[in-house]
């Protein structure tokens, strides 16, 4: 039972490699992740290390130790550095292009239906759903959000495959008390705001 539910959300989020580093399933690349990411925000944050500085630095040394790497092992007949083939496949490229046009058009219909149809619930929950990023993201700089970002995606995960089944459960009651108390505002104050129809729009 509790496999099923391990497969379920490791196919949710992907189900490759990716999916594999968030599970903990490749311990090696979720420590990496996790190391890494640690690493670079203590150097940016606790010891005032420029990130653009650090990335640039670390960039050079890569290219240098693989340069001469490469150097030494043409003279001393050693094998040379096991440089992946960096090549992006067109099918690769086609995929994340149509992943973008779906989150697009969806951004789009949205704006659509709050400027040009009025739906003024959707447009208050896009004002109190930008407010809260804003109001969260005042307490912290970008690079300290998006550390924040990589432990929660190698955490959470994880503990919602292990109790996946009582989440469930809260998270149903939690959406029909939200369901209900939007009902309550959508009837007492929203509908009472008077809305211009398109019929309006057009004679004015």
């Amino acid at each position: 039972m509790g496999e099923s539910h391990r497969c379920s959300v490791h196919l949710a989020i992907g189900g490759g490699a990716v999916a594999d580093v968030l599970l903990w399933k490749n311990w090696f690349g979720s420590a990496a992740v996790l190391i890494g990411s640690t690493a670079l925000w203590l150097l940016s944050e606790r010891a005032g290390y420029n990130l653009l500085s650090f990335i640039s630095n670390a960039l050079f040394l890569l290219v240098v130790i693989l340069f001469f790497w490469a150097k030494s092992a043409l003279l001393l007949n050693r094998p040379l550095p096991p440089v992946p083939n960096l090549d992006i496949s067109e099918e690769s490229v086609v995929k994340a292009a149509d992943e973008m046009q779906v989150w697009v058009n969806r951004a789009l219909s949205i704006a659509h239906d709050i400027t040009i149809g009025g739906n003024l619930g959707l447009f208050f929950q896009v004002f109190l759903g930008l407010w809260m990023i804003s109001y969260i993201g005042g307490f912290f700089n970008f690079l300290t959000l998006a550390y924040i970002a990589v432990l929660l995606s190698l955490s959470l995960p994880v503990f919602y495959a292990k109790y996946q089944r009582q989440i469930d459960e809260k998270l149903i009651i939690a959406h029909k008390i939200i369901q209900t108390q939007y009902r309550k505002i959508d009837e007492q104050i929203l509908r009472k705001i008077p809305m211009l129809s398109n019929n309006d729009k057009k004679n004015q």
